[in-house]
């Protein structure tokens, strides 16, 4: 369920729907103890939902609500590939500007850093003999 679908719902609606979701964890429950419980994730989101609905009803209880605020669309840095291969004088652009940094900043990535030598693996040691000392006389 959304948290959208629950906030559009009464207090009395939310109990209703919080105390249905308690009877199916309970049946799911003695599903997983018995074997027959096929979707072990319904477990999780029961469980969620659950959480959810009694937030949202305490919100309402209390009187804080929160603000819901949509982010905006971004919108791409440059132009994009199908833009350059349709307009050739888009893609010399790109390149002359590529061109125009110092090599030193156009390489980036793993390339561009400088790796450190390995140390030596340690040695591994000789293998203890099995043989037994003799005991003298």
């Amino acid at each position: 369920m959304k948290s959208a679908d629950a906030r559009a719902m009464s207090l009395d609606q939310i109990d209703d729907e919080v105390l249905k979701l308690k009877k199916e964890q309970f049946n799911l429950r003695f599903q997983r103890a018995t074997g027959q419980l096929e979707n072990t994730s319904r477990v999780r989101l029961v469980r969620r939902d659950i959480a959810r609905l009694k937030t949202i009803a305490k919100q309402k209880l209390t009187g804080h609500e929160p603000v819901v605020v949509e982010k905006p669309k971004a919108e791409p840095a440059g132009p994009s590939k199908r833009a350059l291969k349709k307009a050739p004088e888009a893609k010399s652009a790109a390149k002359a500007k590529a061109s125009a940094k110092p090599k030193s900043e156009a390489k980036s990535g793993k390339r561009a850093k400088a790796k450190a030598p390995k140390s030596p693996a340690p040695k591994a040691k000789a293998p203890k003999s099995t043989k037994s000392k003799a005991k003298s006389k």
